[in-house]
């Protein structure tokens, strides 16, 4: 069966590279402020600023199937040089907006047999990591609330988040902006090498299929080993 696949943020990094993997196989909208990159893709682009839009339902089917939440931050820095208004900012995108337009779709996630969610997190919310104060706190609202959210829920929705380690797109372009900078996150990762936007697609495109309808309210490390293994 063909699923009603909705990605809010979808034209560049993790987000397209799940529209690729999906939309030869599903109905697949994305909501995003630009249509860069779609147009050789057979999905319906939705114009859409999480941060100031009110997105349009009726381009959307009244059945969705699976939503992914992909807008999010790295904002790195020592917590004596960020203020009150950079959490808020972190919360904001990465946490308010994601519960602002789950609410709204919350009729047509119903409307679904089984709908499956997929939220973004980081793996520095369980492990712990210098200089991530505000963007783990962001994300850990997102674990807590999606595994709320899966239980009261249950078995109507599935929702899992994913968790990744440092991954090669444009948003974290600053930590990887030159080779030296590669190497030395690569050595940090088990598996020495930093995350490409295809490994995190892989797994949230399974989230999405029926061979997943047995988990939910899950946490999932695809971070290299970063979270469990020390082989330092």
């Amino acid at each position: 069966m063909r699923k009603n696949i909705l990605l809010i943020g979808g034209s560049h990094g993790i987000g397209f590279e799940i529209a690729l993997k999906l939309y030869s196989e599903h109905n697949v909208f994305i909501a995003s402020r630009t249509s860069e990159n779609l147009g050789n893709l057979e999905v319906t682009h939705i114009p859409y600023d999480a941060s100031k839009d009110e997105i349009d339902t009726t381009i959307l089917p009244d059945r969705i199937d699976g939503f992914v939440y992909c807008p999010g931050s790295i904002n790195l820095k020592p917590f004596k040089a960020l203020n009150p208004k950079d959490f808020e900012e972190d919360m904001q995108i990465n946490f308010m907006f994601l519960v602002k337009i789950v609410h709204t779709m919350l009729q047509k996630l119903k409307n679904s047999d089984q709908a499956s969610l997929i939220f973004f997190s980081t793996v520095a919310v369980k492990i712990g990591m210098p200089y991530h104060t505000s963007i783990a706190a962001a994300k850990g609202a997102i674990e807590g609330f999606a595994k709320a959210l899966a239980a009261e829920y249950a078995p109507k929705f599935r929702v899992n988040v994913i968790a990744p380690s440092l991954t090669d797109t444009s948003l974290a372009g600053r930590l990887l902006g030159n080779e030296k900078k590669k190497e030395l996150m690569d050595s940090r990762h088990p598996m020495k090498r930093v995350g490409q936007a295809e490994d995190v697609a892989n797994i949230a495109k399974f989230l999405l299929s029926d061979d997943s309808s047995w988990i939910t309210g899950q946490i999932i490390g695809v971070d290299g080993g970063m979270s469990t293994l020390n082989v330092n």
